[in-house]
This record gives C-alpha cells, sequence and structure tokens, in this order.
C-alpha cells in the first residue's frame, strides 16, 4: 500500500468545495477549494484529504 492509498479521497460532482477535516481528522477550519481543471482534483493543506471531480463532471476554470 502506498501514501496515496492513505489518503482520504472523496468524488465530488462540484469544482469548489469545502473541507473542515470531519472525520479520522478530528477537524480543522473550514477552507474552500477549488478543484484544478488539469488535473480535476485538489488537496486540502490541513488534513491532506483529495476531492476528486467525478467522471461524468465538466471541470470548470475559475471565472472571477
Amino acid at each position: 500500500m502506498t501514501q496515496k492509498d492513505l489518503i482520504d479521497t472523496v468524488a465530488v460532482t462540484t469544482n469548489d468545495v469545502a473541507c473542515d477535516g470531519t472525520g479520522a481528522s478530528g477537524g480543522h477550519p473550514r477552507v474552500w477549494l477549488h478543484i484544478d481543471p488539469a488535473t480535476r482534483d485538489v488537496v486540502c493543506p490541513y488534513c491532506s484529504r483529495r476531492f476528486v471531480l467525478d467522471a461524468g463532471v465538466t471541470a470548470a476554470a475559475v471565472q472571477h
């Protein structure tokens, strides 16, 4: 088993996700993360939970 296999991975259907570390990590301040359209994922800087855009969802670029 690799280190990557140990990281909690969550499939999502939106480009923007919130993480507050609930679960095994014990919690942390809520942060909003944006999924990178090129990699289709983002990793929380606090708990290392990985959010992956579901295969059927189109990744959108950041719009300002």
